[in-house]
Parts: C-alpha cells; structure tokens; sequence
C-alpha cells in the first residue's frame, strides 16, 4: 500500500521553460468518480495501471502496476472513454525536492500544472518561482476530472 501525499500548482510559463523534451504521457480511465479512479497510462516506452483513493486533504492511497504497453493500449482504446489525457511531464529538482510539470496537449492545451510529493501533509516547502495559484484541492484540476470536463472548457 502506498499513500501519496501530493501538492499541486499552476505554472506560470513566463518564469519556466522546459529543459528537456519531457516524457510523453497518454492516460485513459476504466472507472473515475470521486471516490476513486482506475487509471491506464502509457508514458514513454511503460505503461501502468493505477488505482487511487478519495483524496482527504492532500493524501489519498495510490497502487500502481507496471503492465505490458500492447495491453495498456488495448485498455486504453477499449475501456476507456475519450478524450484521453495527452500531456508530456517534465521532472526537475527544486531546494532537494523533485517537481514534475505536465505540460497538457489536446482538450486540455494550455495548462501547465506542477506537482510535488511530499513526505507528510505538513511539510515545508520552497516554491519555485515558476508556480503560483495552489490547485491541490481543486478537483477541476484532478486529470480524471480533465479527461471529463477539459482546460479549454474553463469559464475565463
């Protein structure tokens, strides 16, 4: 069982620039409501199926297996409705703490988000310059919610 503790944050793409091609990632859901999620995912050349619990503040219980990329694929057209969730994650270290920026693609173009796991809820950390508004509770921003209602459909 693994729990993850996870924080979440707009990107202001003015203050960050990528500094490599990132990986590319390519989700889908079997199941995905606000209880739990059960998630396919391919990124780069793995792919994962993952199972993640209601969220409580910004802790939630994640399970994640490593599957064959042919059989994900199969889920992910098969079982999953579409739209997918394209994006490409960046990994970046920022005061000894690893930052991963999704730079999203298609419905959700535009959106940059960073996210950082943490070793318990009330851990300090130093933000980036780079991020602004905290989004880790706003569930417009959870990628199963993306998949359904999309960035390009937010009310400015």
């Amino acid at each position: 069982m693994h729990t993850e503790i996870e924080r979440k944050f707009l990107v202001n793409m003015d203050l960050w620039k990528p500094i490599d091609e990132g990986v590319y990632y390519r989700q889908g859901y079997i199941s995905a409501n606000n209880e739990r999620v059960v998630r396919v995912r391919i990124a780069g050349q793995s792919a994962f199926l993952g199972v993640k619990s209601l969220m409580a503040n910004f802790t939630r219980y994640e399970f994640e297996y490593e599957i064959p990329v042919k059989d994900a694929e199969l889920l992910l057209e098969l079982f999953c409705k579409k739209p997918h969730i394209e994006k490409h994650r960046h990994r970046e270290t920022h005061c000894g703490k690893l930052w991963e920026i999704d730079v999203f693609h298609s419905e959700n173009d535009g959106l940059v988000v960073a996210e950082i796991e943490l070793e318990s809820e009330d851990e300090i950390i130093k933000l980036p310059e780079f991020v602004t508004d905290e989004v880790s509770t706003d569930q417009r921003y959870f990628n199963f919610n993306l998949h359904r209602k999309p960035f390009s459909s937010f009310s400015a």
